[in-house]
């Protein structure tokens, strides 16, 4: 049996409501960056998820959590990333914090899966759309919360074959 850990940060509940919908479609565990120990991030699936903040930025709880992706051997680990954003009021860094954590995930060697298209979204020029594509799964629950179960759930059938089966 395949392991799926959703490691999350979240402040107003969205980003855990998301990662506890997404462990649950894939059948894994969600863990909150704040508790998460450097065993939490063994599995044969990872997926990290974040909101964004301010202009760009990280959620709280991983602007200290990241630093916890160093310690760890992720080379050759398969990696998912999911955000939350606002694509209308902040648009120009739409989900700006899952391409932080993207970045850093390919910093440590890790090999990402799990990216999505960027049709039926205002947002087309954010850092993290490149080619037409999202780095991960990109949410929008200020603008779009109707469209939220069923990315996560075409996402995580997506997830099964690339991540789980391939």
């Amino acid at each position: 049996m395949q392991s799926v850990k959703v490691i999350y940060g979240s402040s107003t509940g969205s980003t855990q409501n998301a990662a506890l919908a997404i462990a649950l479609a894939l059948n894994g565990t969600a863990i909150n960056i704040s508790d998460a120990q450097p065993e939490d991030f063994q599995a044969d699936l990872l997926i990290l998820g974040t909101s964004t903040w301010g202009w760009g930025e990280l959620q709280d709880d991983w602007l200290s959590g990241i630093n916890k992706l160093d310690a760890l051997d992720l080379n050759g680990k398969k990696v998912a990333v999911f955000g939350l954003g606002d694509q209308e009021g902040f648009a120009d860094t739409f989900v700006a914090g899952m391409k932080i954590l993207a970045d850093k995930l390919a910093e440590c060697g890790a090999i990402r899966v799990g990216e999505t298209s960027a049709k039926g979204y205002s947002c087309t020029s954010c850092d993290a759309i490149q080619d037409g594509k999202f780095c991960g799964l990109a949410l929008d629950d200020t603008n779009q919360p109707e469209k939220t179960a069923s990315r996560i759930s075409l996402w995580a059938e997506a997830l099964k074959k690339e991540g789980l089966e391939a």
